[in-house]
């Protein structure tokens, strides 16, 4: 039976199991995951509540639970189907690409507060779901609010250094990776689109989503019109 993103996978670790026909190199186990995690808190900004900043699928789909949400933006990164993957939403056989940070630009993004009784357990599954391959360097990094308030937040970075990693991020090289990728998670298409409507609903911007969402469906502009132009 597939394995699907949701709490009670995460939860379990049987989300992982996605992964377990990769190579070894390409795949953590829950010490390597646990260990990161648990770096990760040690530097933790002292005194600061914890935020995680939303940039992907963690905006339509947090899986979390959090006490305060917001649009912010992160200067200093932007986005980047960097990450070539092979699970998830892609097979060995049709390599897709994941979306990752990488160094340059600014993104607008939403951020979730966590309660600091449960951040552990919280956070623990955002490292289950992030982490199974170490594709990512998670990192504290300031980011301004839509109140204009600067906190820390937890952001996931692409490691330009993972076996993954890809250099060639033009919308034409990505487009065509995605198209053709598949898997127990949906099509990789489906994942930019998502993106791109979660992007719009929230009124965030970034150019680059939206190109690569209009290769991979045309008459996306028309549709938003249309569904726009039939709301009350």
């Amino acid at each position: 039976m597939t394995t699907i993103l949701n709490r009670s996978s995460l939860a379990s670790g049987r989300y992982l199991d996605l992964f377990e026909s990769l190579p070894a190199n390409l795949r953590w186990s829950s010490e390597q995951i646990e260990r990161s995690l648990q770096q990760t808190l040690r530097v933790r900004p002292v005194g600061s509540d914890i935020w995680l900043f939303g940039y992907g699928s963690l905006i339509w789909n947090p899986l979390i639970n959090y006490t305060q949400t917001s649009r912010a933006t992160l200067p200093g990164f932007s986005r980047s189907f960097c990450i070539e993957t092979v699970a998830g939403r892609a097979t060995p056989a049709a390599p897709g690409r994941m979306l990752a940070l990488e160094p340059g630009g600014t993104t607008q993004g939403i951020v979730f507060r966590l309660a600091d009784a449960m951040h552990e357990h919280e956070l623990r599954l955002v490292w289950y779901r992030e982490m199974p391959t170490g594709a990512y360097i998670p990192m504290w990094q300031p980011v301004r609010l839509d109140n204009d308030q600067s906190i820390m937040a937890l952001v996931f970075i692409a490691n330009p250094d993972h076996p993954q990693h890809r250099i060639d991020t033009s919308v034409a090289t990505v487009a065509s990776a995605i198209l053709g990728a598949s898997g127990p998670l949906g099509s990789n298409s489906e994942y930019v689109l998502k993106l791109d409507t979660a992007l719009r609903l929230h009124a965030l911007q970034d150019a680059y989503v939206t190109a690569l969402a209009q290769v991979l469906q045309p008459d996306r502009n028309s549709s938003h019109a249309d569904s726009a132009r039939s709301l009350p």
